[in-house]
Order: structure tokens, then C-alpha cells, then sequence
């Protein structure tokens, strides 16, 4: 049964076999007035895919159709649908629904709305299990739709929708910009982004990272400064300089936590982005106590902060470093395994919808 019915997409349906995808077809949840249809276009390939699929996150719904990073075309729209028009280009990220009347949603914080509703693999009221965007359509509440400015191809729009307001909002939010001294940790999917955002933003970046390799690519992507954490004593030089230390790397239980700490000027702050399946090295209250230093996390970012983002991406005409992979059982096969072991440079889009689900 097509479209309006039933959406296809390819899926999983055991997280022990979690390379083998098969197109099938789900029921979407019921369309509301504020609801928006849109046709997938392309959509990006994020490591939450990854550790979702593979129970590095724990136990999910299954069969389930992963992908966060959605780029389309709006079909249909709600009868109170105000912020898109049919025949819009838009975007869906990792957030397809709050509540939008808590005090956190009027706050502007409807990412970390009690009620919520993840893009994939989480509960509608009905029961309805929503599912992602390797899949033919998504049906999405307008606030968590965004217009895509003309001139960001859709490959490089797809990976900002999860990976980069990720790293955004938490830079916006410790006001980054002239005069600050950031450090973004982990150069990958999200770390690239961070160079890309705080550069634009106007600090001064440092790149961190164990792979001497990707120095070259940091350089390009705005840092300063490359440091390889491999090297012998490579954070006593750096004591009390960072204001600001973006971790995005998916590997901090292997990390010497106190060396990076050691690293922030006085009352700086250990952000983490990066969610690894393991848990934080072990630490002492004392760790803190030598710069005053702090450590937080975030959970992707609002829409005012989505589309700041973009618009700036828009202005300053900012290009992600993008690998495209044709969607079909094989191509997401080939990106969640190579994603898993960090072969990508330095994120993945899915692309080739029409080949597979018609225009």
C-alpha cells in the first residue's frame, strides 16, 4: 500500500544482525493539522544510528528505519501548518516532537522537553513507533521542520541537522566567539563541524586529536593550532589556556580525563557532545579543584539556535567535508560499518532516493 498510508524504508530487525537492512513498508503516525509530509531527498548517516542498531545504546523497537539528518521536499502540509508551504525544501533532525507548553519548551529548551518524541525508535501517545529517515517519507510537527536556505546543497544541509546543531548550540550557548579560546576535541562527524562553527563564530580554535593524519583537514577547517594528544606531554604547555573544551569525541572512557582538564583556564568547562555506549573514566571531586573547572553535556539544540545556524552556514558559505553512499541494502550497509570505524571524512549522506522509492 503507498504513500499516504504506509512509508517504506530500509530497516533492521535484530540488533545482533544489525548490517542487515530490508526495505519494508511501516505505518506512519496519524497526520495532524500541525503535521508536515515531507519526501526524502537525502538524508545523513550519524554515529547515534550506529549505536542504536548495534544495542550499543541499549535495547530498541524493532523492525526500526534510523536517520535523523533528513533533507526533502514538503508534499503536504496541516490545515495550521504557518512556517512551510508545499514545494519547500526543509529539514527534520533528531527531534520530531515536544509537547511545546512546558516551561522548558517556552524557554526555548523543547530539546530537553520531558515529552518529547526522538525521530526514530521512540513512542507517539498512540503507541505509533516513529521511524527515521532511510526511508521514502517522514511525516514531522512544523517546529521540528526547517527551511534550507537555496544555496546549501542538500548533501552538506543533511549532517547539520543532527551533527551540527549539536555542536552549535552548545558554542552559542558558552558564548563563543572574539576573545575566547576553544578546543575542539575529537576530529570526526561532529569535531569537524565544531572547527567549521567556532571559527565562524570567531574564537580562536584548537584542534585536539590522537590521529596526526587529520592535521591537514583541521588546518582547512579552521583551527589555529593542531595538537596530537599522542604526544608525550602534550597538555603541560597548554595549562589554563582553553576557555572552552568541545568533546566530541565517542572514545572518552579511554581518556586520560585529568590531562584535558588540566588544559582549561580557570572556570572553563568540559563539554561532552560525543555519547560513547561506555561509561566516563572514573574521577575525584578534586580533579575539579585546581582551575575551577567544570564538565557538562548537551542534547542537540532549540530552533532559534537550527536556524541561526543555517543562515549563518548560508552567509558565510560553510561546506562540511560530505561522502555520498547511494541508499539501497548494500549502501547502508556500507555506511553504518564504516561509520562504526570511523572511515568517513568525515560524514556520510545517503543519497539516490528516487532510484529506490520513485519520484
Amino acid at each position: 500500500m503507498p504513500y499516504p498510508e504506509m512509508f517504506e524504508g530500509y530497516m533492521i530487525k535484530d540488533q545482533s544482525k544489525w548490517t542487515d537492512f530490508e526495505k519494508k513498508e511501516f505505518k506512519p503516525k496519524k497526520f495532524e493539522d500541525r503535521d508536515i509530509d515531507i519526501k526524502i531527498e537525502c538524508c545523513g548517516v550519524c554515529g547515534s544510528d550506529v549505536h542504536t542498531i548495534t544495542g550499543g545504546w541499549g535495547e530498541c523497537p524493532l523492525p526500526i528505519c534510523v536517520g535523523h539528518e533528513v533533507i526533502g521536499k514538503a508534499i503536504k502540509v496541516g490545515d495550521k501548518v504557518t512556517t512551510i508551504k508545499v514545494g519547500d525544501r526543509v529539514g527534520v533532525g533528531a527531534q520530531i516532537r515536544a509537547c511545546l507548553e512546558c516551561k522548558l519548551c517556552k524557554a526555548d529548551n523543547e530539546n530537553y522537553c520531558p515529552h518529547m518524541v526522538d525521530t526514530y525508535g521512540a513512542p507517539y501517545e498512540d503507541g505509533t513507533i516513529a521511524q527515521g529517515g532511510y526511508s521514502s517519507h517522514i511525516r514531522a510537527h512544523e517546529y521540528f521542520t526547517f527551511p534550507i536556505p537555496d544555496n546549501i546543497e542538500s548533501k552538506d544541509a543533511g549532517p547539520m541537522m543532527c551533527a551540527g546543531l549539536t555542536v552549535w548550540s552548545p558554542l552559542v550557548r558558552a558564548k563563543v566567539g572574539p576573545g575566547k579560546k576553544v578546543a575542539i576535541l575529537g576530529i570526526g562527524g561532529l569535531g569537524h563541524f565544531g572547527l567549521l562553527w567556532a571559527s565562524a563564530l570567531g574564537a580562536e580554535v584548537y584542534a585536539l586529536s590522537h590521529s596526526p593524519n587529520k592535521k591537514d583537514d583541521a588546518l582547512k577547517l579552521g583551527a589555529k593550532e593542531f595538537i596530537c594528544t599522542k604526544d608525550k606531554d602534550w597538555a603541560k604547555p597548554l595549562a589554563f589556556t582553553f576557555d572552552f573544551i568541545l568533546n566530541s569525541a565517542d572514545m572518552t572512557h579511554e581518556f586520560n580525563i585529568q590531562e584535558y582538564m588540566s588544559t582549561l583556564n580557570v572556570n572553563g568547562e568540559f563539554h561532552n557532545v560525543g555519547l560513547p555506549d561506555k561509561p566516563l573514566p572514573q574521577m575525584m571531586a578534586q580533579d575539579f579543584a585546581p582551575n575551577g573547572a567544570k564538565m557538562g553535556g548537551s542534547h542537540i539544540g532549540n530552533r532559534p539556535e537550527m536556524l541561526a545556524m543555517l543562515k549563518l552556514a548560508s552567509e558565510k558559505n560553510i561546506k562540511p567535508m560530505i561522502e555520498t553512499l547511494d541508499i539501497s541494502e548494500k549502501g547502508c550497509k556500507e555506511a553504518v560499518e564504516r561509520v562504526k570505524v570511523n572511515d568517513v571524512r568525515y560524514r556520510f549522506t545517503l543519497t539516490g532516493y528516487e532510484k529506490v522509492f520513485g519520484k
